[in-house]
């Protein structure tokens, strides 16, 4: 079965679901969205929102959405480091702390109806299935959402990384980054410290790499640059982003 990303949706959508602007998305979301307004941990009113997020465009759209979590809610392996803890042995504890995180996803969306199966990088046969290509994209042809956690399996990479990577393996359109603290897209500046900071629409991946920017890891971008895979930073716990930027609307900002 080869797969090959798709710019547009090309396949019929079935009577009375609409046919989205990317029939197969990955959507990025990090460890810090499933806090709420913690600074740890789970809270399982915020994991229910964005759960019922991606219930309501599955039930509206025809389109096969795979997520990949982060795990800094509960642990953030440069965090260990600057304590004096081996780096590779901190990123390990990072990579379990998505694990945890994408079970949590998990048992909402299934709570609302949406089945969903988690597929590790780190193997943990008991509660989630390794991470096969193939057997993903078979799940999102069944129609099920495909949470990936355990980053890439290695040390030394954000979990922006990972997103890049299975956004190309399986085929997807476009690349969603997800962020949950109220930023509406990419800025030239951070807009919490810097009121001058103006919000692009749309910039170059290179343009993105050159002016420092530190929306998204560098080498998650170089990645989707060598690959031409679109990515879309917007606010995904503003109500109805994620539907609009389906639908094709300009939503946050778009690197290509």
């Amino acid at each position: 079965m080869t797969v090959s990303p798709s710019d547009t949706a090309d396949r019929p959508a079935p009577e009375g679901r609409r046919t989205p602007r990317w029939d197969r998305v990955v959507l990025k979301i990090s460890g810090e969205a499933f806090a709420g307004e913690s600074e740890f941990g789970i809270d399982g009113a915020t994991v229910k929102r964005i759960a019922q997020i991606l219930v309501d465009v599955k039930q509206e759209f025809d389109v096969d959405i795979a997520v990949v979590v982060g795990g800094g809610n509960i642990w953030r392996g440069m965090t260990g480091a600057g304590a004096g803890m081996d780096r590779a042995q901190a990123d390990y504890m990072g990579m379990l702390a998505t694990v945890m995180n994408a079970l949590a996803l998990q048992d909402v969306l299934e709570q609302l109806g949406q089945p969903t199966r988690v597929q590790s990088a780190i193997h943990m046969s008991q509660v989630a299935e390794p991470y096969i290509r193939r057997r993903a994209v078979r799940h999102l042809e069944k129609g099920r959402v495909v949470i990936f956690a355990g980053g890439t399996g290695n040390p030394f990479f954000t979990t922006d990384t990972p997103a890049a990577l299975r956004a190309v393996e399986i085929g997807a359109g476009v690349l969603l980054k997800g962020t949950h603290s109220g930023t509406d897209g990419i800025y030239t500046a951070d807009p919490r410290v810097d009121p001058t900071a103006e919000r692009l629409d749309r910039i170059g991946y290179l343009d993105f790499i050159q002016q420092g920017l530190q929306a998204m890891d560098s080498t998650a971008i170089t990645l989707c640059m060598e690959n031409q895979m679109p990515i879309v930073y917007f606010d995904l716990l503003d109500e109805g982003n994620l539907r609009s930027i389906l639908a094709g609307e300009p939503i946050g900002t778009l690197v290509t």
